[in-house]
C-alpha cells in the first residue's frame, strides 16, 4: 500500500499528515488502493466497467449509484505493507420503487494484511432507469438541527482528484453534459464515498479509533455545494445547503 497514494488523498482532503512505511492509515483510505483497470471497450456508457462482464451481474438498468455501506475495522491498515482484497457478491435483488424498477447489489470486500483480516466492507449499489424529464423531483428529507457542525465545500477540482485517486470513471463526477443530459442531475455529483470519508474522519477525530461505521446516501450533493457535517455522539449526518439530508451515518468505537 504505497504511502504516496495515502499522501495524495490526505492532500486532496486538506489534511496535513504524511505517511511512512508502517504508519496506520486513516479509516476508508483503502479506497485509493486495489485498482482494477478495465480497457475502454469493457466500459459502459457511464464510464464504469460494464455490468455482466465482471463481478457485478447485468441488472438491466443503466444508472449506477453507491447507496451506502458498512465497515468493520479489526486493525488499521498500514502504509508500505502488502495487502490483499477479496471481493464477493453477497446478494442481488430487483424491486419496484415509486419511480420505477430498482436493482440492488451488495458486495463484500475483505482486506487482509500480514495474514490477518483488517477491514471488512459491505458496499451497497443501486441501479435505476433513466430519469423521466417530466417527473417531479421528490421533496427532500430534512436534516436534523446542526450539532457539532463544520462545513466542507465541494468543487469540480476536488471531485476530479478523488475520481483519479480511486480510479473511478463514473462520468457524473466530471462530465457536466453527461450528468445533466443523460442522468438528469442539475450538475456534477459529489461521490458518496467522498462524503462518507469526511464523516468517518470527523467521527474518528471526536471518538477515537473506529471499530465500525455505516452510512447511507439519502440525496445527491452537487459539485458547487457546501455540506454541513454534523455529529451527535456516534450519530452523524451531512446536510445540504437547502437543509436537505444528504447522508446519514453511525460510528462505533471499542470499549
Amino acid at each position: 500500500m504505497d504511502p504516496a497514494r495515502a499522501d495524495a488523498l490526505a492532500v486532496t482532503l486538506g489534511r496535513a499528515e504524511r505517511f511512512a512505511k508502517g504508519d496506520p492509515l486513516p479509516p476508508f483510505f483503502h479506497q485509493v488502493y486495489f485498482w482494477d483497470p478495465v480497457p475502454a471497450d469493457g466500459l459502459g456508457r457511464d464510464g464504469h466497467p460494464r455490468t455482466g462482464t465482471g463481478l457485478i451481474p447485468d441488472m438491466g438498468l443503466p444508472r449506477r449509484m453507491w447507496a451506502g455501506g458498512r465497515l468493520t475495522f479489526a486493525a488499521p491498515l498500514r502504509a508500505g505493507v502488502p495487502a490483499e482484497k477479496h471481493s464477493t457478491v453477497v446478494s442481488t435483488q430487483r424491486k419496484q420503487g415509486r419511480t420505477g424498477p430498482l436493482a440492488f447489489v451488495t458486495l463484500r470486500h475483505d482486506i487482509v494484511q500480514a495474514g490477518a483480516l483488517c477491514v471488512r466492507e459491505f458496499q451497497d449499489l443501486v441501479y435505476r432507469e433513466d430519469p423521466d424529464p417530466d417527473a417531479l423531483a421528490p421533496a427532500p428529507r430534512q436534516a436534523p438541527a446542526d450539532v457539532n457542525a463544520e462545513d466542507v465545500r465541494f468543487d469540480s477540482t476536488l471531485l476530479f482528484r478523488y475520481s483519479a485517486l480511486t480510479f473511478n470513471g463514473h462520468r457524473i463526477h466530471y462530465d457536466l453534459d453527461y450528468a445533466r443530459e443523460v442522468e438528469g442531475y442539475p450538475g456534477l455529483v459529489t461521490h458518496g464515498p467522498l462524503l462518507a470519508q469526511f464523516l468517518m474522519l470527523k467521527a474518528a477525530r471526536a471518538l477515537g479509533p473506529l471499530t465500525a461505521f455505516s452510512f447511507r446516501a439519502v440525496a445527491p450533493l452537487g459539485h458547487t455545494e457546501t455540506a454541513t457535517l454534523c455529529r451527535d455522539d456516534q450519530r452523524l449526518w451531512a446536510r445540504g445547503p437547502g437543509g436537505g439530508l444528504a447522508m446519514e451515518a453511525d460510528a462505533e468505537v471499542g470499549p
